[in-house]
């Protein structure tokens, strides 16, 4: 699959239109466990910012992840008292969990979600969710990394946070600044899609959403935000680390082996309705050019160290033969993977068969270009065979390129099989579980009812979101 060039299934993205009255625009989700405390002055403090600062319609939906305490009593109250509030009860823990499964069945276009402590100050709010309902971003972040940030935490959870984005920098080459503040939002366009793809149900899922959602092309936007440590915050700073480590290491191996979909997040180049007219117009051609010109670079050192080794026991056109296929072999699995983004090993066969084909055609140069040269110089010296071999090759890589481009490697929509309804089993390859239905489901215990995709005012009891939920090790 290739990642750089197809379509994929979002569109283009666009400002969302004036919503009729009563039809909510953003839907934010406060994930609790037993947050008996604190959650009511948390609804009621974010119903009246919401009220007296946010322009359109909103609802807040209070995900209740198998409290055990009076929350679920608290959550009913505030729900009964204020219209624009909701609640959905899990039997399961998992901050991932319950955002998942609260998103996926929101009708809301933009879907955010912020921690019941109110550690981030609530003025960042319009100005995170602002670039989705303009069209701008896919997603947006609360950083407390950023420059004009204003935080207030002890060292230890300074220095813990730091760390682990280096890591990730370091390991998953993410660009975003703050991957664990309780601050974030999507476009539910993109959650759709994006959801499907991300596996872990607890502390990692906002990592593994945005480095996906990067490697994806997606735009994230950050928002520096004040943001003040909560002393009695719950959260077991050793497992959340474990956890988080071995998520880096299950996201890096996936990435690397290609085994993400990745390109079915990828939006058409250009959202202005002008660039949508420009027909016939190279996708990617410098990128793709700057990683030709690399692999090339080293593939030529490389032949000419097997061409030096191979001409201490064989003639020179035997020598040539045996480096250029050797060579092409690795030229083409680079050119594959680095300059035109195909991932996974289908079609890898016909590749390397197209690309033996090509390495032909450069056989033909660089052997009639020797053949030129030992006809006027019958013993010419090895550096005049060098030189007349790069002369060569360079014409050859030319041809190379175009041919690759347009004939091993061309553009194609590469259409896959959308999301549907029903679990995936556990341990199903990312493709295959992107491939397969839906897997959440939601069952009436109160009023209302979810038949025809509208949110109506009620309490949905979920089952599991997917199988691999029922794992009693998850103590979050």
């Amino acid at each position: 699959m290739r990642t750089d060039s197809s379509p994929g299934t979002l569109p283009t993205r666009e400002h969302l239109p004036a919503a009729d009255a009563g039809t909510p625009v953003l839907d934010v989700v406060i994930p609790v466990y037993n947050e008996e405390k604190d959650l009511r002055p948390c609804v009621r403090r974010l119903h009246e910012h919401l009220t007296r600062t946010f322009p359109y319609a909103f609802r807040i939906t209070i995900a209740d992840n198998a409290s055990t305490d009076t929350t679920p009593l608290v959550a009913a109250r505030l729900e009964t008292e204020i219209p624009e509030v909701t609640g959905v009860r899990l039997e399961q823990k998992g901050r991932g969990r319950a955002l998942r499964t609260v998103w996926s069945a929101s009708d809301a276009p933009v879907l955010a979600y912020m921690d019941v402590d109110l550690s981030t100050d609530l003025n960042a709010l319009l100005p995170l969710v602002a670039p989705l309902i303009s069209g701008h971003s896919d997603l947006a972040i609360g950083s407390r990394l950023a420059r004009s940030s204003r935080v207030v935490r002890g060292p230890k959870r300074e220095f813990i946070s730091r760390a682990y984005n280096l890591i990730l920098r370091g390991s998953l080459q993410a660009r975003f600044s703050d991957a664990q503040c309780g601050f974030k939002a999507i476009r539910r366009d993109v959650a759709q899609v994006l959801l499907p793809l991300v596996e872990d149900t607890g502390w990692f899922f906002d990592t593994e959403m945005l480095v996906l959602a990067e490697r994806a092309g997606l735009r994230i936007h950050e928002v520096p935000v004040d943001w003040v440590d909560d002393p009695d915050s719950t959260v077991h700073i050793v497992r959340t680390a474990t956890d988080d480590l071995k998520g880096v290491w299950r996201v890096g191996r996936a990435l690397t082996t290609g085994s993400l979909p990745l390109d079915r997040l990828a939006r058409p180049f250009g959202d202005d309705p002008r660039d949508r007219e420009i027909q016939d117009v190279p996708t990617g051609l410098a990128r793709q050019l700057v990683g030709f010109c690399v692999v090339g670079g080293l593939s030529t050192l490389f032949y000419l160290l097997l061409y030096s080794v191979f001409r201490q026991f064989s003639g020179s056109q035997t020598a040539n033969a045996l480096a250029l296929l050797v060579s092409a072999v690795a030229n083409t699995a680079a050119n594959r993977r680095l300059t035109f983004g195909v991932r996974g090993r289908g079609g890898a066969v016909r590749h390397q068969a197209q690309g033996l084909v090509v390495f032909g055609i450069g056989l033909a140069l660089t052997s009639g270009s020797l053949a030129a040269l030992n006809t006027a110089n019958g013993n010419p010296a090895h550096s005049t065979e060098l030189a007349v071999l790069i002369a060569a090759n360079l014409a050859a890589t030319v041809l190379r390129f175009l041919l690759f481009r347009a004939w091993v490697f061309p553009d194609r929509d590469e259409p896959g099989p959308r999301p549907a309804d029903g679990p995936a089993a556990p341990g199903t390859p990312y493709a295959q579980a992107y491939a397969m239905p839906h897997p959440y489901q939601t069952t009436q215990v109160r009023s209302g009812e979810v038949t025809d995709g509208t949110w109506r005012d009620a309490t949905l009891r979920l089952r599991p979101a997917r199988p691999l939920d029922t794992d009693p090790g998850d103590l979050r």
